[in-house]
């Protein structure tokens, strides 16, 4: 089981500097020991913090990275819900990524055929592992503890043996979506069952929570404070 940091910031614009960096390290690490480095992407503020922090980077050679999405909404990738279509106007076009270096959905399926040719992709992409592991999974929490499309209460909490898996009912709009499972994939809180986005505990690797101050108040567990472009 990986080793759990907290790392605390004065406030996001502090925090995305430093994600940049930690990403662009563990790229050139994998690219030095593998090849090729792999990466998944998750939607929200992530999106526009990626896309202003990575471009600035100096020497950034994205041109052996697969990005993959660690969920995605079934819309039209021109839909301002696409997370797709978010990444690729705001940041793809600006690094040097191959097409062929991005994993995306297929919007005119269903949503099980989607999931399903989802999963596909990734296991071509993956193709020695059973579960796809990916170098850096960059993930995200909502207000209520989800993480990816996996909310709290949902059957696909436990789901064990999809590693991409569709989803009709999602509780925030739209609410069809595909999402990438636990096997593949908040810190303290309250009575009752662990929130979706604490539940995410790699088996090997490194674990980060970065979080603005905010976000750390009521926290009781060890953290650790960050000024501006910390590197990890």
């Amino acid at each position: 089981m990986s080793a759990r940091r907290v790392v605390v910031f004065p406030s996001a614009a502090e925090l995305g500097p430093t994600l940049a960096h930690l990403v662009a390290s563990r790229a050139d690490k994998a690219l030095k020991d593998r090849g090729r480095f792999t990466v998944g992407l998750s939607g929200g503020s992530l999106v526009s913090m990626l896309s202003k922090e990575l471009p600035a980077l100096p020497d950034l050679d994205c041109s052996r990275w697969l990005a993959g999405f660690c969920d995605e909404r079934l819309v039209p990738f021109d839909d301002g819900e696409s997370t797709y279509g978010l990444y690729k106007s705001q940041l793809f076009s600006k690094i040097n990524i191959p097409d062929s270096g991005v994993l995306a959905i297929d919007p005119s399926l269903t949503v099980h055929e989607c999931a399903e040719d989802y999963a596909n992709k990734l296991k071509k992409a993956f193709p020695n592992e059973d579960i796809p592991v990916f170098d850096v999974l960059l993930l995200g929490m909502g207000p209520d503890g989800h993480t990816c499309s996996l909310f709290p209460d949902h059957p696909l909490l436990e789901e064990t043996q999809k590693i991409v898996a569709p989803i009709n009912n999602s509780p925030k709009p739209p609410p069809q979506r595909v999402t990438m499972t636990f096997p593949v994939q908040v810190l303290e809180g309250g009575e009752g069952p662990t929130l979706p986005a604490a539940r995410v505990v790699p088996s090997q690797g490194e674990l980060f929570w970065l979080i603005d101050e905010p976000a750390a108040a009521s926290l009781t567990v060890h953290v650790e404070r960050q000024s501006t472009a910390a590197k990890l």
